[in-house]
């Protein structure tokens, strides 16, 4: 709408819209869901689950992890049942976090095991081993999976330092050594023969330098 100034020059009416527009308020962004802080939160809470699966097996007097339940691990976790049911929605999914872990606490690397380093990879595995109340071998089936894990990393850590060699003789090279990073092979040694923990070590140490010093001088087992 026009109205005549005292001047006679015609004023222009203000612009609703316009008025509208400079006095409405900036729309507050939306704050991410996933935010930073709260991802840290999930890693923790999950961390925190992952530990408390941990601290319970060590605890255990045998392998038989049928008490590993989600109400067990929520309550030394420190959370609800639920909220361990949130991060691993079956008992399988939780008892594979868990041996991952407890695999990474013992300082084995599967992923890069070498023949020159499984001397010190024995001794490590058993030295973790020792902080366990259980002394029998593992009997849940959730260690198959990771007893095949282990012996293609061994087999394949021999290949590579065997390249010449036949398939049955690594694989007889893989088994002897197999044999020796074993816990009934490490208890033997502590139960049937008396030996202590570093006597138990060197005996194994003696074995292994000895087929690692045969395949350096290409000592290959006979075959007929």
């Amino acid at each position: 709408m026009k109205s005549r100034s005292p001047a006679g020059k015609t004023k222009q009416a203000p612009d609703a819209d316009s008025n509208e527009k400079k006095t409405a308020k900036p729309v507050a962004k939306k704050r991410r869901y996933n935010s930073v802080l709260r991802q840290q939160q999930t890693n923790k809470t999950r961390e925190q689950i992952i530990n408390g699966g941990v601290q319970l097996v060590q605890e255990f007097t045998e392998w038989d992890w049928k008490n590993l339940t989600f109400r067990a691990v929520g309550e030394r976790a420190g959370v609800s049942e639920r909220t361990v049911y949130r991060y691993f929605p079956t008992e399988q999914a939780l008892k594979d976090a868990i041996i991952q872990q407890l695999v990474e606490e013992s300082g084995v690397d599967l992923d890069s095991l070498s023949l020159a380093e499984f001397n010190a990879t024995v001794k490590s595995l058993f030295q973790y081993m020792q902080s366990f109340a259980a002394k029998t071998k593992p009997v849940d089936p959730s260690f198959s999976s990771l007893d095949k894990i282990r012996r293609e990393a061994l087999l394949r850590s021999v290949a590579d330092a065997t390249p010449d060699w036949s398939d049955k003789q690594q694989e007889i090279v893989t088994a002897t050594l197999d044999i020796l990073w074993q816990p009934e092979t490490y208890e033997r040694l502590l139960n049937g023969w008396g030996f202590d923990s570093d006597q138990s070590m060197a005996t194994l140490s003696w074995l292994i330098d000895l087929i690692e010093s045969a395949i350096e001088n290409d000592q290959r087992p006979k075959l007929k």
